[in-house]
């Protein structure tokens, strides 16, 4: 087995170790009857400033920097958004690339699938990249960011490296 099909067999197993908990963390949810009120933003550092990465294989970005998670749906420890009701939801995230070898790339993942990249590379000197998506999520659906493999991503104390997400409305 070559490293690339390692990496995806253990994508694989975390993406089920995910749903054990996102089983756990619906349920949760639903009790405590957050389930209309869902918003969330982070940034990548709560404090400091620096790069994260580059590592040999994709990496889910933990946002750290909690400035609101009302409902949490949005895991901290894990980067892990997870939808506690079926319906419209709205994502958007921002990255910094502070120059260097290494481009900054990072994609929106639904369920352990690809939907949107924010690519930014600068030599020298700092960039932005950003982009957003509306998705219908079910129950217990997964949202996250990833690092691609071998980039990198700035932040600092101004937290221009962020993740945020908002339940649009119920369906």
């Amino acid at each position: 087995m070559d490293s690339q099909q390692q990496a995806q067999t253990a994508a694989l197993h975390r993406i089920e170790a995910w749903s054990n908990v996102t089983e756990t963390q619906v349920q949760t949810l639903t009790r405590n009857r957050a389930v209309g009120q869902v918003a969330f933003s982070a940034s990548l550092l709560a404090s400091g400033s620096g790069h994260t990465g580059p590592f040999n294989t994709d990496t889910t970005l933990v946002f750290r920097g909690v400035v609101s998670n009302i409902g949490n749906a949005y895991n901290p420890h894990t980067g892990i958004f997870t939808a506690p009701v079926r319906g419209a939801y709205h994502f958007e995230f921002y990255i910094m690339a502070h120059g260097g070898s290494h481009a900054s790339r990072v994609g929106l993942v639904k369920n352990g699938e690809h939907v949107f990249n924010a690519l930014e590379h600068q030599t020298n000197g700092f960039g932005t990249a950003a982009n957003g998506v509306t998705l219908l999520l079910e129950a217990g659906d997964v949202v996250f960011l990833r690092l691609w493999e071998n980039h990198v991503i700035f932040d600092d104390g101004s937290h221009f490296s962020s993740f945020s997400g908002h339940l649009l409305f119920p369906m």
